[in-house]
């Protein structure tokens, strides 16, 4: 640059600096916002990509939910099987014909089926059925047959069980009894 006369090297540099300049304003201009938007395009890309990736794992999901509500549902419908519906007599009269029926007690009568508000529970959304039935047993008999009878049917409850002796001479071991009954009662949708 020694050799140069002072108005070339006055020119060189007055190049050298517009060429930076241009330059500068080309990084600032045309550079720099594509770089800006390839980041934003990139960060866009990975939340849809984080996006997409919850997508699939909630349809894995839903398959399994899918599954549990199925099981639950079949579960519910299994535990309510014991729940009064239908004609409450013939229900009545049925569950405990066919439940005594393995059993050594004697249950001649069985009384008329009450629907009832539920009184155990306040708000509850299913009502109850009471009855009366009366009979005569052995006392391990009838106590066998009333805890079988409680553990096989969840819903159904014995109250203001009454037991006497079946002959009044006590010759005899077997006892009358008399029981009350109470079962829940499937809603019915009105």
């Amino acid at each position: 640059m020694r050799r140069l006369s002072k108005e070339k090297r006055n020119q060189l540099v007055l190049v050298a600096v517009c060429a930076l300049a241009v330059l500068g304003l080309m990084w600032f201009d045309l550079i720099q916002p594509r770089y800006a938007a390839l980041k934003l395009a990139a960060e866009t890309q990975n939340t849809a990509e984080n996006q997409l990736e919850g997508i699939q794992k909630a349809i894995k999901r839903a398959n399994a939910v899918t599954a549990d509500l199925t099981d639950i549902t079949q579960t519910l419908s299994n535990s309510q099987s014991d729940i009064a519906s239908g004609d409450l007599y013939s229900w009545t009269y049925n569950t405990i014909r066919l439940f005594k029926s393995s059993y050594q007690v004697n249950i001649p009568d069985i009384g008329h089926p009450d629907v009832e508000t539920m009184d155990l529970l306040p708000s509850f959304p299913f009502k109850q059925v009471r009855f009366t039935v009366t009979g005569t047993a052995y006392y391990h008999d009838l106590g066998k047959f009333i805890a079988d009878f409680e553990n096989a049917f969840p819903h159904i409850r014995v109250v203001n069980l009454e037991l006497q002796p079946a002959d009044v001479t006590g010759s005899n071991e077997r006892l009358s009894f008399r029981m009350d009954v109470i079962a829940l009662v499937q809603p019915t949708s009105s």
